[in-house]
C-alpha cells in the first residue's frame, strides 16, 4: 500500500502534556469546590473539549457552564505553555523528516486555540497541511471521527493514513477509522495491551520514526 499521508496525534506525542492538562483541570475543579478522584485524568484522555468539560460539570461537579469550564483550562494551559512548551525530545525532527516525504495531519483531543499556539511556538505549522481538534467533529476519542475528518480534509483514504499515537483512545479512534497505527507509548499514561495490540508498529522514541518505519506500518497486517 502507498501510503497517502502520516497523521500524529499532538497531546503526549509531540508535546508532554498530559499531566499539564490534568494539572489545569485539577486546579480548576478543587478551586471551585469540585471533586477529583483518583483516574480522573485518564478518564478524560481522548475526549473532546466538549466531553470533558460536561463531564468536569456533571462528574466532577464544577458549578460552571461547561462551555466557562473549557475557556478556563484553555487559558490556564496556554499561560503554562507560552512560558514553556514541553516538546518532547525528537519531536521536531520526526515531523520535519516525515513532512519532505509524506502529506502531513494532526488530529488533536486539544482545543483548536492550543493546538494553533503549540504548533506555532514549536514552529511546526508550516508542516501540516490540516489540523483538526475533536471539538470540530461530532464525537472525541475513542470514535474515528477526529481521523476521518483529517483524511478528508488531506483527500486522503484513511486505510491509505498511517497514525502516529500514544494513548488507549488514540489508538482505538485511529485504528476504527480504518489507518494503520504506530504507537509510541508514554510511559506515564501508557496504552492498555488491549489496545497496543491494535498497532502495527511500536516504538520506544520517535528518533525511530523514519519513512521506512512508516512504510513497514502500511505493509504491516
Amino acid at each position: 500500500m502507498a501510503v497517502a499521508a502520516v497523521v500524529f496525534d499532538m497531546d503526549g506525542v509531540l508535546i508532554d502534556s498530559e499531566q499539564a492538562w490534568a494539572d489545569a483541570r485539577e486546579e480548576l475543579t478543587r478551586e471551585r469546590g469540585g471533586i477529583w478522584p483518583p483516574g480522573t485524568q485518564e478518564r478524560m484522555m481522548g475526549m473532546s473539549s466538549t466531553e470533558w468539560s460536561r463531564f468536569m460539570h456533571d462528574e466532577l461537579r464544577v458549578p460552571m457552564e461547561p462551555e466557562e469550564i473549557s475557556e478556563a483550562v484553555v487559558e490556564r494551559l496556554a499561560r503554562r505553555f507560552r512560558d514553556h512548551l514541553p516538546l518532547l525530545p525528537h519531536a521536531r525532527e520526526a515531523v520535519e523528516r516525515l513532512a519532505a516525504r509524506f502529506p502531513l495531519g494532526l488530529a488533536s483531543s486539544s482545543n483548536r486555540p492550543i493546538i494553533d499556539l503549540v504548533l506555532e511556538i514549536a514552529g511546526l505549522a508550516g508542516s501540516f497541511r490540516a489540523t483538526v481538534s475533536s471539538e470540530e467533529v461530532p464525537h472525541g476519542k475513542p470514535s474515528p471521527d477526529v481521523y476521518l475528518e483529517v483524511a478528508r480534509r488531506l483527500e486522503a483514504d484513511p486505510s491509505a493514513c498511517i497514525a502516529v499515537e500514544d494513548s488507549t483512545n488514540g489508538i482505538r479512534s485511529a485504528q476504527a477509522a480504518g489507518m494503520r497505527v504506530i504507537a509510541v507509548p508514554r510511559p506515564d499514561y501508557p496504552p492498555s495491551a488491549e489496545a497496543l495490540e491494535l498497532a502495527a508498529v511500536r516504538l520506544d522514541s520517535l528518533a525511530e520514526l523514519t519513512p521506512r518505519v512508516v512504510e513497514r506500518a502500511a505493509t504491516t497486517a
